[in-house]
This record gives structure tokens, sequence and C-alpha cells, in this order.
């Protein structure tokens, strides 16, 4: 017995240097621990602050330890029902009740640990049908195998989990969270939703950094995040998951609750107030308009339906298929609201209710392409409600080998198809015969009215004259025909002059091409712009010094035909 003894003793001492265990001796061959008041801080060194009994076994090279037990390392302590401690290693199992408690904010509770000291890693298990917790004020981390490493403070899982915070849920197959930092890495099939009641956001990615203090998530691979307000495609991100800010790279894209969308190489969108930022190549796309927006810097708001383009703006407008490229210095779509109304009809009061309707603005410097409409002017505006488009100082309107201009030219569109064209302060139509001869209309005041895209009609009043070069049977031109009256209809077939209807009193004369002096083939007011007229999508970005002289001179005015003095010898820009 005494041999027995002296053995156990001699164990004893070893569990003393290692763990800072100094036990209480009796003739059996258990013991109880007592512990010392050793330095708690000492590197890589665990200590027994408690249990009930300690024990060995024969063949084994660990300590048996029962009842209340409790270790510790720095500020960190682990208490469990039993544990078996390795002396020489510096490590030990647990088992039963585990929990690890750091301070009065940091909990950790498993079915078993594994310490190993070498890598300073312990690794928390939890029985069939449990998880276990971590648990760091209002955070809680979940999964079946836990690791915990102590020299870093960070915990990792590996087999699939959940943490939980105040704000979100997430899910991953691999995730690490660093307790003091409140920083927080998953990885693989990676999935952040709210919690809130009245929140709907869910982020699904491959690798996600999120801290749980601020709720900052950052991603920066493939990832989608998407809530009731719409969806952002992305591979780089910083979203802010309580104010629903984000900070958007690589060319990202905003999709909103109506299908609109906002790429840029840069992006900046706030969900809450509902308004997007794009810097470097931007496009702003209404689908249901089947409108485009593009410029080097776009702003989108949401809650007004407006949004805004500059630098190298340019719409696109495609619901005809045939795309109209317009370019301007800005570009802007916005909402208006019209109040309800009061209308009396036969003594009736009918209310009207209040309305909306949506503007487009472009100025200044515009120039538009399609390939059978083309213009320019310095600014144009288009209501949708009226679906009228308003082309504003020295507006010039081209098509086929036509070319209208005047102070004002207002076009009224059906399904983005001209339906009538007016010219409410003056107009001068020419339309080019062969290079040098136009046939050319003016007046007061021009309405166009036109059929599938067709000029089929034209009405014209108030000091009309007109310039017609008659094509003879063998399609030649031998003679020209001047008209002057007060007014005119002209109607159109397949584009070619049908007949015209002029009243009260006509003016005409008759006079063979070889008589015709030059000045006598053109209207005081005749111009002809066709270097400015754009001849492609790309061309509608050149402006030229001809296009900004032009911006800068007075409105055009009507003349007779007596101020033919004026006119320029030249019928070029």
């Amino acid at each position: 017995m005494r041999r027995i003894l002296l053995i156990i003793a001699g164990a004893v001492v070893t569990l003393m240097v290692i763990a800072g265990v100094v036990p209480q001796r009796d003739d059996r061959d258990v013991i109880t621990p007592m512990v010392p008041g050793a330095d708690r801080y000492q590197q890589g060194k665990i200590f027994l602050e408690r249990a009930d009994r300690l024990s060995t076994r024969p063949g084994t090279d660990y300590q048996i330890l029962t009842g209340d037990v409790v270790f510790r390392k720095n500020d960190m302590f682990m208490y469990c029902d039993s544990a078996h401690f390795y002396d020489i290693t510096n490590s030990l199992e647990a088992f039963g009740n585990v929990r690890m408690e750091q301070g009065d904010t940091l909990f950790v509770y498993a079915d078993e640990l594994v310490y190993t000291d070498s890598l300073q890693l312990a690794v928390l298990y939890a029985d069939n049908g449990k998880n276990v917790r971590l648990i760091n004020r209002d955070v809680t981390l979940t999964t079946t195998i836990f690791n915990y490493d102590l020299g870093i403070d960070l915990g990792y899982y590996e087999v699939g989990g959940t943490l939980t915070d105040a704000k979100n849920r997430l899910t991953s197959l691999y995730g690490e969270y660093a307790p003091p930092t409140n920083e927080a890495n998953f990885r693989t099939d990676v999935h952040l939703e709210s919690i809130g009641e009245s929140d709907t956001l869910n982020i699904y990615t491959e690798d996600l950094y999120y801290n749980t203090q601020s709720h900052v998530a950052l991603m920066n691979v493939p990832s989608v995040i998407v809530n009731k307000d719409g969806k952002i495609f992305t591979d780089s991100a910083a979203y802010n998951t309580e104010t629903s800010y984000a900070d958007l790279y690589r060319r990202s894209i905003v999709v909103t609750r109506n299908n609109n969308t906002l790429v840029g190489d840069t992006l900046i969108y706030d969900r809450q107030i509902g308004y997007g930022e794009a810097f470097g190549n931007v496009i702003m796309t209404d689908s249901v308009k089947k409108v485009m927006l593009l410029g080097d810097y776009g702003f989108y708001n949401e809650l007004t339906d407006s949004a805004f383009v500059t630098g190298r703006a340019l719409a696109k407008e495609y619901s005809q298929g045939d795309t109209l490229h317009l370019h301007a210095d800005t570009i802007r779509l916005f909402t208006v609201i019209i109040p309800s109304t009061e209308e009396i009809v036969d003594s009736i009061t009918r209310i009207i209710p209040a309305d909306t309707t949506h503007h487009m603005v472009a100025a200044h410097r515009v120039k538009f392409y399609r390939t059978d409409l083309q213009g320019i002017c310095d600014s144009m505006t288009f209501i949708q409600r009226d679906s009228m488009l308003y082309m504003d100082r020295h507006p010039i309107v081209w098509s086929d080998n036509r070319q209208i201009f005047g102070n004002i030219i207002q076009v009224h569109l059906n399904d983005s198809t001209v339906d009538y064209a007016l010219l409410p302060e003056f107009g001068f139509m020419a339309e080019e015969i062969e290079e040098g001869f136009y046939q050319q209309l003016t007046g007061k005041e021009m309405l166009a009215h036109f059929t599938d895209g067709h000029l089929t009609q034209l009405d014209v009043s108030g000091n009309v004259e007109a310039i017609s070069l008659p094509m003879e049977n063998d399609s030649t031109y031998n003679k020209m025909a001047t008209l002057e009256t007060s007014f005119m209809v002209a109607h159109f077939a397949g584009n070619a002059l049908e007949r015209i209807k002029t009243w009260p009193e006509t003016t005409s004369t008759i006079v063979p091409l070889y008589l015709a002096k030059r000045a006598q083939l053109y209207l005081p007011q005749f111009k002809w712009y066709a270097p400015l007229r754009p001849t492609g999508p790309e061309d509608v970005f050149i402006i030229s010094e001809e296009f900004l002289e032009l911006m800068k001179e007075p409105d055009p005015a009507p003349k007779s035909r007596s101020d033919r003095k004026n006119i320029s010898r030249s019928p070029n820009l």
C-alpha cells in the first residue's frame, strides 16, 4: 500500500508543476486537489481552478478530474462535469455540460471539448440533435463542431453553421467569428437574411465579410442582394444592412421594383430614400418606356421617379425597333404631379382627379439620330401625357432629302411615331432635288401631318412662299415655279406632291431654269444645313464650330421676297 501511495504522490506532483495544483494527500487513490495562488497569465499555461476529485488509471497518460471541474487560460474559463488532463502536452478533454466563459459577455456551450495546447485550439462538439452555441452579447453562433483559437481569439466552423445578431441571420458552410473585433467571415453557400419583421433583405454569395456591430457586409465575388424593392447584382460591394446604404463597384447592377436598372463602374445606392448615383459608363434603363440613359455620371431617384445623366449623355428610345439616339449636355427624366381641377359642363361641376406625367428635358446642344429622322436644336422637352415633343431654339429636322427648320418645332407622337409637327411661329421646308437645286416652302405657321411616318398633308398660313421644280416626263427639271399666297394646303402620296390648294389670292410665275438668276433659286430665309445633319449614332456626339455658331444666332424670322438683297448668295451653310 505504501508503494502505491508513493506512485500516486509522484503523479500529483507532476500535475502541480504543470497545472499549478497542490494536492492534499490521503491514504486513498482519489485525491482532492488544492489550487495555489499562482500567476494566471503565464504564457502557454492552463490552470486547474477547481475539481472535486483527481484520479489516474493504469496505462494512461492523463489525470482524471471529476465533479465541478474548472480550468483557466488567461481570462478564459472552461467548465465541465469531468476532464482528462494530459500533463506532458498540457492538453485536455472535457465532457458533460461544457462551458467556456470570458468576462460577462462571451459564452460557449457544448457537450465535449478537446484542447490542444501546441495549437492553442479548442474543438467543441455537440451530441446528436444538439448544437454548440457561442453567445457574445447579442450575437449567437450555432454549429455542430466549433473550433476556437485561444491564441488569436477566433472561432470558426467547417461543417455548416449559423450566426445571428440583432439585425440579421447568416448561414454558410464555413464561418469565422472574432468576438473582440466583432468581425466575421463566411464562405460557401452564404446566405444573409434580415430578421426584422418589416425588412425583406436577403444576400446570396460565396464569400462574405460581416461586422456584427456595424452590420456592414462586404462582398468581393459575384453576389445578389434581394429585397422587396428590387435586386442588386455585384462582384464587389459594401452594404450596410441597417441603413440599406450600398457602395457598389465593378459595374454592379441595381434593379428597382419597377424593373428599371442602373449600371455603372461605381454606384452609390440608398434603398431607404430610394436614390442611386452612378459614375463611369453609366446606363439607366426603363424597360416599360423602353428608354435608356447613358453618360459619365448619372443620378436616379426611385421615390420621385426621376433621373438624369451628364458627360457624354445619351438617350436611346427603342420602342419601335429602330433606335433613336439623342445626345445633349444633360438629359433629365422626371415626374410632374398635376393637381386636381374642377370643370363645369352644362352647369354640372366635375372634379378631374390629380394625375402624374413624365417629362424628358435635354439641354443644351441637342443632336439626335434615327434612320428615318435626324435633328438638332439647343434644347428639347418631351411631355408624356400629351405625347408632345418641343424643340426650342434653332430646331432643324431632316427626313429623307427634306429639311425643316423654324423658331420652335412641336411634334406630336403616337407610339413613338410622328403624328403631326407644328411650327407655330415660322417654318421653312426644303427638299433637295439635285445638288444646288431645292424645292422650298415657307410661312408664318406650318403644320405637317404624317401617316405611318410618311408626310401626307402640309398646311401653311401667313406669308406663304414657295419655289418648286416640276419634273418633266423625261425625269428632267427645266423650269422653276414660284408662288405667293396667304394659305396653302398640300397633299402628298408616296412622299410625292399630289395636289395643292391655295387661297384667297395667289401670285405665281414660271421661269425656264436657264433664264433664272441664281438669287431667284432660293427664298430669302433659305439655308441648307447639311453639314450639321447627324449621319449615324456616334455622330450625335460631334459638336462642330458651325453648330455652336448657329446656336448663338438670333431666332430666324419670316422675310418676304422684297428682302432678297439680304440673302446669302451661297445656298450652303
